[in-house]
């Protein structure tokens, strides 16, 4: 009776662990009382051969050379980014309107970071900001495909030419996604993926870089080699996340749930996505590590599932386009025939975006807020980020005009329908 009573209690949520399904919380279960498995599974015949499965599958899926796993998309990042033969102070070219975890490899890597500008209607880096704001200091691009819309790739690989700077696509919201029928992540030099708590797939942590350049590759392979796995106590963070999210949060978290998550972050017995030394331009002791054997294991099991997640977040995006045609305040995202858009999150626009959200939260429906700052979160010091506030107006508009609607395998079409009824009367 009481878990039944949770159901009513369960928001209907963007975010908090969104893909993880029964079979994923019983492997972390599973998984959490076998610690000689956590790190690189010396101790398990099966587990030995786990990393090397991995990037075979993932190498066959996106159609490139070389994958190299790490905790996290900002460490396979870095690892890029310190394979490349950069100089102290060079430009890494990026757009405004995206997350801290985009920015601080490239502080970290004693880089600089020049923001351009983003488009209105894409949500990615706009290309006439970009042949601006390219300088003789300025050696690499990086595109983000927002939201898991692929970006212009095209005419940004032929001002990469031009211009003879590398270009690193950042597919953290893109597994999945392709380019006129090629997939993201094959285009650049390198590119990095995020398997974060709220990513197309999820271990809670971790990243891979890819890259089709032998010798990066190489280099890359080397990076990751030096560097040793997370501590026992971090990874023992993570397998939590999933089991109480979903077996004690969740299912309160309109009552308690959320005080909950607060308590349990603040007494670090479940780790936050962002830490707060990342808000200020510096390094958690947990970056860069090496993706350890067991949230390898769970991001297998999701991988398994992908097409799965994908084809869902399809049908839910078919329903959110289908909806909002009805109502004429909210603009949704554009749809081009020439790529395959992998809805991470469906982002539409309105002039009272922040209202509308904090409205829902107080109806339980947990609208999503990516982005409200040009980084975020929202309190990062963007003079840290270096940052130069107006120097991205459109994506500073933005900040003020998007929200999110879910697109995750825990949303079912009750729930769209209830987003879409409550969004019909805002």
């Amino acid at each position: 009776m009481f878990l039944k009573h949770c159901q009513y209690l369960r928001p209907v949520s963007i975010s908090l662990s969104p893909n993880t399904e029964k079979d994923d919380i019983f492997l972390a279960l599973k998984l959490l009382f076998q610690p000689w498995k956590w790190k690189n599974g010396k101790n398990c015949a099966a587990a030995q051969k786990l990393p090397d499965l991995l990037e075979e599958k993932f190498k066959k899926y996106l159609g490139i050379k070389e994958a190299i796993f790490f905790n996290s998309g900002r460490s396979a990042f870095l690892a890029i980014l310190k394979s490349l033969d950069l100089k102290q102070g060079d430009e890494i070219l990026l757009q405004a309107f995206t997350c801290n975890a985009a920015v601080n490899p490239i502080i970290w890597a004693d880089l600089r970071p020049v923001f351009v500008d983003c488009d209105e209607k894409t949500f990615n880096i706009d290309i006439e900001d970009l042949k601006r704001k390219i300088t003789p200091r300025s050696r690499t691009v990086m595109i983000q495909h927002t939201f898991g819309l692929p970006a212009d790739i095209d005419e940004i690989l032929e001002i990469c030419r031009k211009n003879n700077l590398i270009l690193i696509e950042d597919c953290a919201h893109s597994l999945g996604a392709e380019y006129k029928g090629k997939k993201v992540g094959a285009f650049g030099r390198a590119a990095f993926f995020s398997f974060s708590r709220d990513k197309i797939i999820s271990s809670v942590y971790g990243g891979m870089a890819v890259a089709n350049d032998e010798r990066l590759a190489k280099k890359i392979k080397e990076f990751q080699e030096k560097i040793d796995y997370p501590s026992y106590f971090w990874i023992f963070q993570q397998l939590l996340h999933p089991i109480l999210m979903n077996y004690l949060i969740l299912p309160t978290y309109s009552i308690f749930g959320k005080y909950l998550l607060v308590l349990l972050q603040w007494l670090r017995i479940l780790s936050k996505a962002i830490h707060q030394k990342e808000k200020r331009g510096k390094k958690p002791g947990y970056f860069p590590k090496r993706l350890p054997n067991v949230l390898a294991i769970l991001t297998l099991n999701q991988f398994k599932k992908l097409e799965k997640f994908n084809e869902h977040r399809q049908k839910i995006t078919d329903f959110y386009y289908n909806e909002l045609k009805k109502i004429n305040s909210f603009e949704s995202p554009p749809n081009p025939k020439d790529r395959k858009q992998i809805f991470l999150r469906f982002t539409i626009k309105h002039p009272k975006a922040r209202q509308i959200i904090k409205k829902a939260w107080q109806k339980n429906i947990l609208l999503g807020d990516w982005y409200n700052s040009v980084i975020v979160p929202y309190d990062t010091e963007l003079e840290k980020m270096q940052y130069k506030p107006g120097s991205c107006p459109k994506a500073e508009k933005l900040t003020r005009e998007t929200l999110n609607l879910p697109t995750h395998i825990n949303i079912s079409k009750k729930d769209t329908q209830t987003i879409v009824n409550f969004l019909k009367l805002s």
